[in-house]
């Protein structure tokens, strides 16, 4: 591997690697500096915003309005170096109006033929806002170029620029004519992060920083080929065995099987797959690198199950009747880990 001033990367190397990765966390430190400049109030969510992009993952941000989420996205993709382009989901919006359409061109010959035209998930980031206002066909159209990282239009496959990644926001309130998005896509976000309101000094910086007119646009910190070269480091951090099973322990637990809770058996209609073990790994990592460690422990994990877990298990009609929330059951899961 190549770093981004083209000199040789061993990470077979432990010296050699583990300076590598003090640079890396150097500059993602610096990245993260650099939101939260803009974004005042919301750390938690900067860091796993930053730990999903980090992890090669999607992220799901869910919060009211004026919480500065779409601020957010566009303040990533130029600290980050990334092409972004967002797309605000109606329930009029069709798949071409994402993924892009052919169009039938004649040349001065006469000849007629089929150029396609690439819509805007195109991109590095995409911001979908609004993602449940659209039809479920809609929706469906962002599903394999979130896990495959290509699009096929008329049996053509185009592949998607490298990095490639999707912010999604959903806004809890209004559920009148929206759809709620499918488990399979649901499953495709590495975390679901809860957008709140900011504390009172946070948002009266944020009053004072917006209205005077004298604001400092935030500025390039990454680069694409390095965001591509420490999402490849973050899979090459070692966890250790203890930490392994923690993420085993957890997710397991979280399923309504035989072996599973008296509480999770009663409540939890539907538990976390694999594929939520696999973002534990992945996210656990990126965050230690995030904090300038080389090895995750048990506390990456507890603190990112929320994130990684709660869009991930369903509720049955018992727990809603009884005021059960996934955020009670994931806190008596967790008990055992603390």
């Amino acid at each position: 591997m190549s770093s981004a001033d083209g000199s040789v990367v061993n990470l077979e190397d432990p010296a050699h690697a583990e300076a590598w990765a003090e640079n890396v966390a150097t500059k993602f430190i610096k990245a993260r500096e650099a939101i939260s400049a803009v974004i005042f109030g919301q750390p938690q969510v900067v860091e796993q915003v930053l730990i999903t992009l980090l992890a090669g993952g999607n992220g799901l941000l869910i919060g009211l309005p004026g919480l500065a989420k779409t601020r957010l996205v566009d303040t990533l993709g130029t600290v980050l170096g990334l092409d972004s382009k967002r797309i605000q989901f109606t329930p009029d919006l069709m798949p071409a109006d994402i993924v892009g359409s052919e169009v039938l061109e004649e040349d001065e010959h006469g000849r007629r033929s089929f150029r396609f035209i690439k819509g805007p998930v195109f991109c590095q980031l995409l911001m979908a806002d609004e993602i449940n206002r659209a039809s479920p066909r809609t929706q469906s159209a962002l599903l394999q170029a979130m896990q495959e990282r290509y699009v096929t239009v008329a049996g053509q496959r185009y592949d998607l620029p490298r990095p490639f990644h999707v912010l999604a926001t959903q806004n809890p309130l209004e559920q009148e004519g929206t759809y709620p998005l499918p488990e399979a896509q649901l499953d495709r976000f590495l975390m679901q992060i809860d957008v709140t309101y900011p504390d009172r000094a946070s948002e009266e910086r944020m009053l004072l920083a917006t209205t005077v007119g004298d604001e400092k646009p935030p500025k390039a910190v990454l680069d694409p080929e390095t965001m591509m070269q420490a999402q490849a480091l973050v899979r090459r951090l070692p966890v250790g065995e203890k930490v392994v099973s923690a993420i085993l322990g957890l997710v397991r637990s979280a399923r309504p099987d035989a072996d599973a809770s008296e509480t999770v058996r009663n409540y939890v209609a539907w538990g976390p797959s694999p594929r939520a073990s696999q973002a534990f790994m992945l996210a656990i990592r990126a965050r230690a690198l995030l904090q300038g460690r080389f090895a995750p422990s048990v506390d990456d994990v507890i603190a990112l199950a929320h994130p990684i877990l709660r869009h991930r298990m369903a509720l049955n009609f018992s727990a809603r009747a009884e005021g059960t929330t996934i955020t009670k059951v994931l806190d008596g899961l967790l008990d055992s880990y603390r």
